[in-house]
């Protein structure tokens, strides 16, 4: 095994953080995408904000609070969906390719974990929804640091879990900030570039590039 841990982002890189407005598409109208990019951008802007206050708050009230707020911006979406949009997130699609991938690792004697922003509670409902329960060994979650990435210390709660030097886990994540952090730490990392975005931080260049997790080994 070329790693002893390939340790994947959640939100992003294996489940699709729009499916919750996707789902919804016909409900919310026209604009359903722009919707949808809003409330993911505003969830991540409360998580760097927060952490830089030091004024935590779980990953589940970002993500009410974003979509509140995502409705004030486009009043056009009617606001008697909100419980059903966040019911949907609890249950996100995970990407096609995601079972078998993790499967296979798992298959040849890697560690497979989470490392994630999101909550415990959300992230259980996730992974129980895709049925990936049985070949992820370890969700952790920022939740027990009260911090958000790209802290340092979020990197390191695998490290210290595994009892690894950082070179010996591979990190997947979509985000691009996120794929920095997990650089700097020390990690391998693999950028998930699923929607072709370009690059940026060049002096924290990811390893590898994939557009989806297929090609990952």
């Amino acid at each position: 095994m070329p790693y002893a841990a390939y340790v994947f982002d959640a939100y992003g890189t294996l489940f699709d953080v729009h499916a919750a407005v996707r789902h919804h598409a016909g409900d919310v109208g026209p604009e359903y995408q722009r919707f949808s990019e809003l409330w993911r951008a505003k969830q991540l802007e409360y998580s760097w904000t927060r952490a830089l206050m030091s004024a935590y708050r779980d990953f589940w009230q970002l993500t009410e609070e974003a979509l509140d707020y995502s409705f004030h911006r486009i009043p056009e979406v009617d606001r008697s969906l909100r419980t059903k949009l966040l019911d949907a997130y609890w249950k996100l699609d995970c990407y096609p390719e995601v079972p078998a991938v993790l499967k296979s690792l798992k298959a040849r004697g890697a560690r497979v974990a989470i490392l994630s922003n999101g909550s415990p509670a959300m992230l259980k409902s996730a992974v129980d929804n895709a049925a990936l329960d049985t070949v992820i060994d370890d969700i952790f979650s920022v939740d027990a640091l009260r911090t958000y990435k790209t802290a340092p210390a979020v990197y390191d709660v695998v490290t210290t879990s595994y009892r690894l030097y950082p070179a010996a886990v591979s990190f997947q994540s979509s985000n691009r900030w996120d794929v920095a952090g997990a650089t700097k730490f020390g990690f391998r990392t693999v950028w998930i570039n699923r929607t072709g975005m370009p690059d940026e931080y060049a002096d924290l260049g990811p390893s590898l590039i994939l557009p989806t997790l297929e090609a990952l080994e």
